[in-house]
């Protein structure tokens, strides 16, 4: 049958933006000891967040829909942001959300600006969507907020993507130089300032939230921090008006009434950040250790993964592919030079027991040829 697809999507190429675990576990017929590839939480969700799940569930949570305008969460965000209710949307994680802002804004050959090798799924939808992509290149594995800015004035770029803490290289800028490249977003570009990783950037928080200012779109998770990435829930702050429009696009049921209650119970539990915060400062101290004893170059990280050196990324590869074979998902970015590292997740006691002892096995044979 010829399908008849729309012009745009007969001339996209078949897509997978990610290889997930469980796909790699039916080609290699193998279980993952150490699944420390995607950035997912070690250390599972909030207490009083599991049992606001239990309690939805008994009372008859799963029957119900969820409910469409995330009142309660809503509120308590504001609340917690200190923003008004009506400056907040709530969606089924950032990727939703990003697919969202991309189809409100971006109209076939609508420029946009990011950084190559940076979060992919925002490129997905911008293609899926006919818009043009321009990149500009990491500086000294950061962002280039500077570069950045200069392209979009060049182009006339509508949206600027940009991470901070950074995903793939787990790096940071300070808020100070945040807030400078917010004052100087050009007055025709919107900022998309991802900010999935934010409550692991201990040196290096985000600056004050402005939800005056319509050019700026801030993107929050709970799948990082909060451990609830097989949830799907995420928001986004920014000026009513903006906000107004994604209400105008949502799905308003795409977000499941279970979410919703483990959302509310994690924010209003205000010991179990900081608990998870010491453990993922605990997990990269590890992944130091190692890389020291073994004589690796690493990044610094603001998140909760390392970068680790590895030279070049035919090395990477190859020692990924091994892990892999090893029974440890792991991953690495994708474009070079930012491909010379393996993106090291910060996993459990025992995940990172796995990873280093197959690490520490593998690894000096293939560095040793290159």
């Amino acid at each position: 049958m010829n399908i008849p697809f729309t012009k745009l999507v007969s001339a996209l190429p078949a897509s997978t933006p990610f290889v997930g675990p469980e796909t790699l576990e039916r080609q290699h017929g193998n279980t993952f000891s150490a699944r420390i590839g995607a950035n997912e939480s070690a250390f599972g969700i909030s207490p009083k967040a599991a049992e606001a799940l239990h309690a939805a569930v008994e009372s008859n949570g799963c029957s119900w829909y969820c409910d469409p305008e995330n009142h309660e969460l809503r509120a308590e965000l504001a609340e917690y942001h200190k923003v008004g209710m009506d400056e907040i949307c709530v969606d089924a994680g950032i990727d939703s959300l990003l697919g969202l802002t991309v189809r409100m804004l971006v109209e076939p050959d609508t420029p946009v600006v990011t950084s190559d090798g940076a979060y992919p799924t925002f490129l997905y939808h911008v293609e899926g969507f006919g818009g043009a992509v321009h990149k500009v290149a990491y500086k000294n594995y950061h962002e280039d907020p500077q570069a950045l800015l200069a392209k979009a004035l060049e182009t006339k770029a509508r949206l600027v993507y940009f991470s901070n803490p950074d995903n793939p290289m787990g790096t940071s800028l300070s808020s100070e130089t945040v807030q400078q490249m917010i004052n100087k977003i050009p007055e025709h570009s919107l900022l998309l300032l991802d900010e999935a990783y934010i409550e692991f950037a201990t040196d290096n928080p985000s600056p004050a939230i402005d939800t005056t200012n319509p050019q700026v779109i801030r993107y929050r998770t709970f799948s990082k921090a909060y451990g609830m990435a097989g949830m799907r829930i995420g928001y986004v702050i920014g000026h009513r008006d903006i906000i107004a429009g994604f209400n105008k696009i949502r799905n308003h049921f795409g977000v499941n009434r279970l979410a919703q209650a483990a959302a509310l119970a994690s924010v209003r539990d205000t010991e179990f950040l900081p608990s998870v915060r010491q453990q993922v400062e605990a997990g990269r101290q590890l992944i130091y250790t190692m890389a020291n004893e073994m004589n690796l170059e690493y990044l610094p990280s603001s998140t909760n993964f390392v970068a680790v050196d590895m030279g070049h990324g035919d090395n990477t590869r190859a020692i990924l592919d091994q892990l892999v074979e090893q029974g440890i998902f792991i991953r690495m970015p994708g474009v070079a030079p930012l491909d010379r590292f393996l993106r090291v997740g910060v996993g459990s006691p025992d995940e990172h027991t796995a990873f280093e002892k197959a690490f520490k096995l593998l690894a000096p044979a293939i560095l040793a040829t290159n």
